[in-house]
């Protein structure tokens, strides 16, 4: 789950192009053998809705969690207040945590969001604009996780990038090392960059946050299926399905299953799609990792790691890393 709000091609399937790339998606992932859906087609209007119930949830740490860390330690992330940087945002989306940010830097050159949803870079912006007049807000429409280009008079300035909500553990290992490559080519030179990374914990706690007793990830879970429903035609009966997080010691990670609980075939998109009793969609992964292990994967992506923030019972991390090849492009 994306603990930050925001997510990495969460716009939603709108045009022809948009509708054709989900039917795509749907079509290669229910042929797999292990049936997949991607996990940016969970975020339509009523699944954002259900992820913000599920970051007020007691059982989900996550979002709270990082808040207070920033909160208690913003003093130090911010630094010198932003003089003469700017702070570049990966997938900001409401931009609600960058405000702890921002209201220590007073002095930045500008701030730059990236997203690709057009509504959520609009509301943040009129928001922020109210609240930091003075602010140089350029919002950049664009998948973060391809090549964006920053406006070209802040191209060697100092930067200071920002990605929270451990949304980099959507990613696998290499993924995840890819991208944090891309980010340091984005803010070179001298680039720092503040990222957050979930923890691994015990296994109760984990499942827990992500199969809450109340069903509220269950529903989000499940309205992927309802949203595929709604873009394509009834297909999937929704009663012969449920939610599953599981736990996977091996990859430490937490996967999101959507498990059939009878026999039973779908109709879709020119396709039939058979389930067996028991067999699951993947839906998205969490992957969770010790500070040591960010930490090597931050260096063979060419950063240096600097200081790491923790809360007290070391369920969430904030780290800040620095460019270790400040000649990079």
């Amino acid at each position: 789950m994306w603990p930050a709000g925001r997510r990495l091609d969460s716009a939603p399937a709108s045009d022809a192009g948009e509708d054709e790339a989900f039917a795509n998606a749907i079509i290669d992932g229910l042929s797999a053998r292990q049936k997949t859906l991607p996990c940016r087609y969970l975020y339509d209007e009523r699944g954002s809705e259900l992820f913000e119930q599920i970051t007020r949830l007691p059982e989900y740490y996550p979002t709270r969690t990082e808040t207070g860390i920033l909160e208690a330690h913003v003093a130090e992330i911010a630094g010198d207040g932003g003089e003469g940087q700017a702070l570049v945002e990966f997938g900001s989306g409401s931009s609600r945590k960058t405000e702890i940010l921002l209201e220590a830097m007073p002095d930045l050159l500008a701030y730059l969001p990236i997203d690709v949803s057009d509504s959520a870079l609009d509301e943040a912006q009129c928001r922020l604009a109210a609240r930091f007049p003075v602010l140089d807000i350029r919002p950049i429409h664009g998948d973060f996780s391809r090549n964006v280009k920053l406006p070209a008079d802040l191209r060697f300035s100092r930067k200071i990038g920002f990605f929270p909500g451990s949304t980099i553990g959507n990613l696998d290992r290499g993924e995840a090392r890819r991208l944090l490559e891309s980010f340091r080519k984005i803010l070179s030179p001298h680039g720092r960059l503040i990222v957050g990374v979930d923890l691994l914990k015990s296994e109760e706690t984990l499942r827990l946050a992500y199969d809450d007793p109340a069903g509220v990830t269950g529903a989000f879970n499940l309205n992927m299926l309802a949203r595929i429903n709604q873009a394509f035609g009834p297909a999937f009966p929704l009663d012969a399905f449920r939610h599953e997080a599981r736990f996977n010691r091996q990859k430490c990670r937490i996967e999101m299953h959507l498990v059939s609980t009878r026999d039973h075939s779908v109709d879709l998109l020119g396709h039939r799609f058979t389930f067996r009793r028991g067999e699951t969609i993947h839906t998205e992964n969490s992957h969770k990792y010790t500070i040591d292990g960010f930490r090597t994967l931050a260096r063979s992506a060419g950063w240096s790691p600097e200081r790491v923030w923790t809360d007290a019972d070391g369920l969430f991390s904030v780290h800040e890393l620095t460019s270790a090849r400040p000649g990079a492009t």
